[in-house]
Parts: structure tokens; C-alpha cells; sequence
């Protein structure tokens, strides 16, 4: 089967897309973090190492991918 090169369109289409949903699950995942914090909080518990590493390492994945879509948005607004 002949793989087909995807089109600068179709790129952006599924860029798109992706951001899209990202969005969604972003949203949904603030909300379940908001209410985990204040329930935290309300309770003075605690969480393990392993779910901190976590979230570390995902606000290092969030820093990433908000600069890769920076480096995005400059190259669509420097084209001729």
C-alpha cells in the first residue's frame, strides 16, 4: 500500500483537530485537579511522590509543546 505524504492542509487540519480536543481535556482536567486541591486541602492530606513527579513532568510537557506551537504560529505568520 502507497503511503501518501500528507499535505501542508491536512497538516494544519489535524493540528487543528488535535488542539481541539486537547482544549477539551484540558478544561476537564483543571476541573477534577481544582476540586482534588480544594479537597485537599479541606482534609490536610497528602499525595504520593509518584502523582508530583507526575505533574511535574507534565507541566514540562505542557512548557514544550506551548513553545512548539509558538515556533508554529510564527512560521504561518512569517510566510509570504
Amino acid at each position: 500500500m502507497a503511503e501518501t505524504t500528507p499535505t501542508v492542509e491536512m497538516s494544519l487540519e489535524a493540528l487543528s483537530e488535535a488542539i481541539g480536543k486537547a482544549a477539551d481535556d484540558l478544561c476537564a482536567s483543571r476541573r477534577v485537579l481544582d476540586a482534588a486541591r480544594a479537597d485537599i486541602a479541606s482534609r490536610n492530606t497528602s499525595v504520593s511522590r509518584t502523582v508530583v513527579t507526575a505533574a511535574e513532568h507534565v507541566v514540562e510537557h505542557l512548557r514544550k509543546t506551548d513553545q512548539a506551537l509558538k515556533d508554529v504560529i510564527q512560521g504561518l505568520e512569517e510566510r509570504d
